[in-house]
């Protein structure tokens, strides 16, 4: 078997990548998704990698590691995920990604071990804005990511935040939208006009900003079990934000707090909840852009750090 190595930044070639995650071994799994298995891996000059292995069976696949290759190779911001290199034939398809130590968000925000605090959680959001808003406005053309979720939010030894698989991102080349035939994301992240029309721009990932904003402030996933028939995670947040906001913040972020920093916080979240349901209107065009939203949360963090 022959394979051949797409340049990024180094070369790493399959054999390197079989020693490296100890031919793939089970106990150097990190996850699987829909399309890939991901393992962890280090390279002989001791340096921690993650090797994304795309299975070939499924049919596009090909497809979806071109996409992700191009993007990536193009790509430089430092709440991205940084690519290493790729390794690829007509039967093995893989990318080397450097390693994050703190793993994703979603596996911070759901874990019974730790707690991610009100600055800790901020801080990340502002990063994946950061990242969306060059991702949307300071590349050379825009790039939807499509899929925008805790899990794909991974954390750096410094808690930093880098968006990463971007299997199905769009390269809008021409104009600001188009029309998909079948609609590949996560439900509960997904736009309405791209889940019930297939039309994709950068406000279906201004949408998914918004639902996970919510999700990180108030640990509820949106396809929790209380979210049935009418009400979702965001019409539960739009109806007690004006009279009860106490009930949908995360407990975490006021417990064992002395009664004046209970009473910051809450104005915190109840901002940063204002301006997730900005960024989640139902409709394309009543939402902020991620200039704004990156802007305004910046804004957010200023006011309640003081």
């Amino acid at each position: 078997m022959l394979f051949f190595i797409i340049t990024m930044e180094e070369r790493i070639s399959y054999y390197e990548l079989l020693q490296a995650t100890e031919r793939f071994d089970e106990s150097n799994l990190l996850g699987t998704g829909s399309s890939c298995s991901v393992y962890k891996g280090i390279l002989n000059n001791g340096k921690d990698i993650v090797v994304k292995v795309f299975n070939m069976q499924l049919e596009g696949i090909s497809r979806i590691f071109d996409v992700e290759c191009e993007i990536l190779r193009s790509i430089r911001h430092r709440n991205l995920t940084s690519v290493i290199s790729s390794c690829s034939d007509e039967e093995f398809k893989a990318l080397v990604l450097e390693y994050m130590p703190k793993g994703n968000l979603e596996k911070w925000l759901y874990s019974h071990s730790y707690c991610l605090n009100m600055m800790e959680r901020l801080n990340i959001m502002i990063d994946v804005a950061s990242a969306l808003e060059y991702l949307h406005h300071g590349y050379s053309m825009p790039i939807v990511h499509s899929d925008l979720k805790p899990s794909n939010v991974l954390l750096d030894e410094d808690m930093v935040a880098h968006v990463s698989d971007f299997g199905i991102a769009k390269l809008l080349c021409d104009g600001d939208s188009f029309v998909l035939t079948n609609t590949l994301a996560t439900f509960g992240y997904i736009a309405p006009e791209y889940g019930l029309e297939g039309l994709v721009s950068t406000r279906c990932d201004v949408y998914s900003y918004g639902v996970m904003l919510i999700e990180t402030f108030t640990r509820k996933r949106p396809s929790d079990d209380m979210f049935c028939g009418d009400m979702s995670l965001k019409r539960w947040v739009e109806l007690s934000l004006s009279e009860i906001p106490d009930e949908v913040i995360d407990a975490n972020l006021v417990m064992n707090l002395e009664e004046e920093m209970i009473d910051k916080n809450m104005q915190c979240v109840s901002s940063i909840l204002e301006l997730a349901l900005k960024c989640a209107a139902d409709s394309p065009g009543d939402r902020i852009n991620m200039k704004q939203a990156h802007a305004e949360l910046q804004k957010i963090k200023h006011r309640f750090s003081q």
